[in-house]
C-alpha cells in the first residue's frame, strides 16, 4: 500500500517522473516511485508556509526521518515505509538533498556559482545518484554531469515561479549569461554513459533535459517569459528514446 501510495503522489506531484518511473522495468519502480515521493515531500516543504521556522520544521521531519531508516527504526509513514532500502550512502545523500532545500525558505541569492552548482547537484544528482546505488549501479562522473545538467534544466523552468516568490534564483540574469550557464551544462553532458540495467532506469527522469537546455541556448529569454516547458508529445519521445533505445 506504501508503494501504491507513492505513485499516487507522483502521478499528481510530478508527471514527468512519474512517466519515467513507469518506463522502467517493475523492480525498478519500487525504487524510484518512493525516491520521488520523497522529493515531493521535501521540496514542498519550504513552500507551504511563510514562517521560516516552521518550514525549517518540516525539512527536519524529514532528516529525522531518514535518521530513523538508517537505525531500522523508521517511524511509520507511507513514504518513509516505502524507503527500507536506503543504506548509508543513500542515507546521507538525501540528508544533504534536504539540507540544501533550506535555500528555498528564504530570499537570499546564492552567495557565490560554486554554492549554486552544489544547490542544483545535491536537489537533483543527489536524487539520480541514490536510484542508481540503490539498483546496484555506481555514480560515476559521467552521470554526475548528467543530474546537474537535468536539474538546471528543470531550475530554469522554474524560474519564472521563483521570481514571483519572492526569490533571486540566477546569479546573473542577462540573456547571455543564462546562455552560457546552459551551454556549459549541455556541452558537459556525456556522449556515453556506461550503467546498465536495472541502474539505468534511474537515468531516464532526465529525458528532455537537453532539449531545454538547447532551447535555453538559442532563446535564453524564454527562460524569464516562462516558455522552457516542452510540449508532452516531445518529452514523451525523449522518454521513449531513453527506456527503448539506450539514448540517455
Amino acid at each position: 500500500m506504501s508503494l501504491q501510495a507513492c505513485a499516487d503522489l507522483v502521478a499528481r506531484g510530478d508527471p514527468r517522473r512519474f512517466r519515467a518511473a513507469m518506463a522502467a522495468p517493475l523492480a525498478a519502480r519500487e525504487v524510484l516511485l518512493p525516491l520521488y515521493a520523497f522529493n515531493i515531500e521535501v521540496s514542498r516543504a519550504p513552500w507551504v508556509t511563510e514562517e521560516p521556522m516552521i518550514a525549517e520544521m518540516r525539512l527536519q521531519w524529514w532528516r529525522d526521518a531518514l535518521e530513523e531508516i538508517s537505525e531500522r527504526r523508521a517511524r511509520r509513514h507511507e513514504v518513509v515505509d516505502a524507503l527500507s532500502f536506503l543504506d548509508p550512502e543513500g542515507v546521507a545523500a538525501l540528508d544533504q538533498l534536504i539540507a540544501a532545500r533550506r535555500w528555498d525558505i528564504y530570499k537570499e541569492p546564492f552567495e557565490d556559482e560554486a554554492a549554486f552548482r552544489q544547490y542544483i547537484q545535491r536537489t537533483s544528482g543527489h536524487l539520480i545518484d541514490t536510484g542508481l546505488r540503490a539498483l546496484g549501479g555506481t555514480p560515476t562522473p559521467a552521470t554526475d554531469a548528467i543530474g546537474y545538467a537535468a536539474g538546471l534544466a528543470r531550475y530554469l523552468v522554474a524560474v519564472p515561479a521563483l521570481e514571483a516568490r519572492g526569490r533571486v534564483p540566477l546569479l546573473d540574469g542577462r540573456p547571455q549569461a543564462v546562455a552560457a550557464l546552459a551551454k556549459a551544462a549541455l556541452d558537459g553532458w556525456p556522449r556515453r554513459v556506461d550503467t546498465a540495467m536495472p541502474a539505468r532506469a534511474a537515468l531516464y527522469e532526465t529525458a528532455g533535459a537537453k532539449a531545454i537546455l538547447a532551447r535555453v541556448v538559442s532563446d535564453p529569454v524564454a527562460v524569464v517569459e516562462g516558455r522552457l516547458a516542452l510540449p508532452d508529445g516531445r518529452e514523451k519521445l525523449s522518454l521513449m528514446g531513453a527506456a527503448f533505445l539506450g539514448r540517455i
